[in-house]
């Protein structure tokens, strides 16, 4: 990695590349996810909806790869693009039609509102989690490995209080069909029903998914990736082995925290609905009532409920967003390393 110079034009970190350098390769791979990831989950919300229409009130969960959103059906959306027509057979069937019969770009129907959230999330995330993985590091000394466990759940932390209010209120938005220039209506009517911290509801489920999720999946990466380049006598990372590690660390880590995952979309999509029926969302169950409600219905295998599913769009999603950002990162490591050599 490239050391400091007194006369470097760019503000060098420890690693070789600066905060804002990290933010616009976080940013790039945010947005490579959305646009891999969102057509398998547009088909899949398509299935569902021809499976059990989706009415007025009714919400659906609609994940771009980066984030997970609430979806609440209005009335009146006829034209809404999970309500066109369509008849499919199967996953590759629904994907034919939909292109042929509505275009190409009908596979990234719904995606623009959700970056306005999902791109700022993640890059809040992966810029906090090298800064403190870079920063404990050097204070945790000989427990230096554990550092990724301790900055993925912290990042985590900070990322999910930062974007859960805002999620909140980008669904009422949605929800009452308002434009973002009622926004300060519908936080202020939010905040005189329910006080300030209503606008964190859904932050413990979220904290309890999202943080085992992420400590796990940095520390998984992180070994997976050094143990790879061990193997293959390299001293930087491959695109391969990056990818490789993010798909594999994703996986362990959702199938670890799926319990949590169901839970948390359960009680999502109960808090939205009530409030779509005028019911204070206080009613909607805690975690742990939720999970016990779930075992009695379901059995154990119920928390288990979509396993193949969230896998099959967690791993690549971890893989493209993990290998692209570190592909940004070594672009602009090399960039700087270029621009100090030409000063001497």
């Amino acid at each position: 990695m490239s050391g400091h110079s007194g006369q470097s034009p760019v503000p060098v970190e420890s690693n070789g590349i600066t905060p804002f350098q990290q933010m616009v390769a976080s940013c790039s791979g945010a947005l490579l996810t959305s646009l891999f990831v969102t057509p398998l989950d547009v088909v899949k919300i398509r299935l569902q909806a021809q499976k059990s229409p989706l009415f007025k009130g009714k919400c659906f969960v609609y994940c771009n790869g980066l984030m997970d959103h609430i979806c609440v059906c209005t009335n009146g959306n006829s034209k809404a693009w999970y309500k066109a027509p369509g008849h499919f057979n199967s996953t590759l069937d629904a994907f034919i039609k939909i292109v042929r019969r509505e275009g190409v770009k009908s596979l990234w129907s719904g995606l623009p509102p959700t970056l306005v959230m999902a791109v700022p999330a993640t890059v809040i995330y992966f810029t906090c989690y090298d800064q403190l993985c870079a920063a404990l590091k050097v204070r945790m000394g000989s427990h230096a490995d554990e550092a990724p466990l301790l900055a993925g759940a912290l990042a985590r932390v900070g990322s999910v209080t930062v974007i859960s209010p805002l999620e909140l209120i980008r669904t009422k938005l949605q929800a009452q069909r308002q434009s973002y220039r009622e926004l300060s209506e519908v936080i202020r009517s939010a905040v005189q029903a329910e006080g300030w911290q209503s606008l964190w509801r859904g932050w413990g489920p979220t904290l309890l998914r999202d943080v085992p999720f992420s400590a796990m999946y940095w520390y998984n990466y992180e070994k997976g990736k050094a143990w790879l380049c061990e193997h293959y006598h390299t001293r930087e990372p491959t695109f391969a082995i990056t990818f490789l590690s993010g798909a594999v660390s994703g996986s362990i880590a959702s199938i670890v925290t799926l319990p949590f995952d169901v839970v948390k979309t359960r009680r999502q999509v109960e808090i939205v609905e009530l409030q779509e029926m005028n019911l204070s969302s206080r009613a909607s169950s805690s975690t742990l009532t939720v999970m016990s409600r779930i075992v009695a219905e379901n059995g154990i295998g119920g928390l288990f409920a979509g396993f193949l599913p969230r896998l099959i769009k967690v791993a690549p999603a971890c893989a493209i967003m993990i290998s692209s950002y570190e592909f940004g990162k070594a672009f602009f490591r090399k960039h700087n390393q270029e621009r100090l050599l030409s000063l001497f």
